[in-house]
């Protein structure tokens, strides 16, 4: 198990393969909808991450029901994002302790010019990082 995996379900206290696809389908989304330099330069920095794109991208998105839906109607984003997660069983909290633990762990690797970039590039994220 690799550094963002293991820091993220240690401090959000969630378990290690719920960590696992949350992240890569975190960081899949990301790669889709933030500005495309910055994103690549993140992922590339941090030890692991490509890896779980590759696995985990895509899954789950689309479907989801009426909701899932109804938030692909109005563009998806973070909202559709929320929801894929949500269906993980994970909580608003959690959700949110996975964001800020993943763009912690980004900065140290990315740094912060580049992680900011990638947050200021997606509509909404901000409000949970």
């Amino acid at each position: 198990m690799n550094e963002l995996v293991s820091r993220v379900a240690e401090n959000v206290g969630i378990a290690p393969d719920v960590a696992e696809k949350a992240i890569g389908v975190m960081l899949g989304f990301l790669q889709r909808e933030a500005d495309d330099g910055a994103v690549a330069k993140m992922i590339e920095a941090i030890p692991g991450a490509s890896e779980l794109v590759a696995k985990f991208n895509g899954e789950g998105a689309g479907g989801g029901g009426l909701l899932g839906g109804l938030m692909a109607s109005f563009g998806g984003g973070v909202m559709a994002l929320g929801q894929q997660l949500m269906s993980q069983g994970l909580g608003m909290g959690e959700i949110t302790g996975l964001a800020k633990e993943t763009m912690a762990v980004a900065r140290e690797h990315a740094g912060d010019e580049v992680v900011d970039t990638v947050i200021a590039s997606v509509p909404g994220l901000s409000q949970f990082v």
